[in-house]
């Protein structure tokens, strides 16, 4: 059976740091981006870049259904700091049937309700970001990104242990609960690694696993 396409309009509602940025974003990767703001000085920033704006309060059922909001299938709420407005107008998405609703929380209680009312994703900018850096400060990690069930993927050097070995050899995974899942020698691109592929002094690991596993290993460094 074919694949639905892809359907490439999303709405942004609140074009602040991280709405504006992600909407513009998005029309650089091709998407058509409506963007809402109850600013007049906002969205005229924003009018020659974006494919629509509108000024127009977004937690107004009315104005939205004028605007098509229902019909299309990603929205955003970009609102942070406004509580009430961030969830009135989540909700309100929500009761128009749209049917992805990716909203900005600007605290984990703030999370927790907009997925009451209706968001299927929730994201935390400022916290994510500040537990990513603090494990890039640290010198052991490289690059770090952490997804759902406590299950992380990191950027780091290899570890003393593991040089000069293969990674059956090493069994870095029975030992510590990590996969690497690719490598890059200086100079060089990264590659898938295998069973094997063989560690050297300054190569680059990506290493998947439980968060506190991965951070443990980064830790041999």
């Amino acid at each position: 059976m074919a694949r639905k396409p892809v359907d490439h309009r999303i709405v942004v509602l609140g074009l602040g740091r991280f709405g504006g940025s992600l909407a513009a974003e998005l029309v650089r990767r091709g998407w058509e981006v409506t963007g809402i703001d109850v600013s007049a000085q906002v969205v005229q920033g924003y009018a020659d870049l974006l494919s629509h704006t509108a000024i127009a309060n977004t937690t107004d059922e009315q104005s939205l259904r004028q605007l098509g909001v229902p019909e299309v299938t990603h929205a955003v709420v970009g609102v942070g700091t406004d509580l009430e407005a961030s969830i009135l107008t989540t909700a309100l998405l929500a009761d128009l049937g749209v049917p992805n609703i990716w909203a900005k929380a600007i605290s984990r209680q703030h999370a927790r309700i907009l997925e009451r009312v209706g968001a299927h994703h929730v994201v935390l900018p400022e916290h994510e970001m500040g537990e990513r850096v603090a494990h890039l400060v640290t010198g052991h990690i490289l690059n770090f990104i952490e997804f759902e069930d406590d299950y992380a993927l990191v950027k780091t050097r290899a570890p003393q242990e593991a040089v000069d070995r293969t990674l059956a050899d090493s069994a870095l995974r029975a030992r510590y609960g990590v996969t690497v899942v690719s490598i890059k020698r200086p100079g060089e691109e990264f590659t898938y690694a295998t069973a094997d592929t063989t560690v050297y002094a300054g190569d680059i690991l990506i290493i998947a696993g439980k968060t506190r596993n991965v951070e443990a290993f980064a830790g041999l460094v």
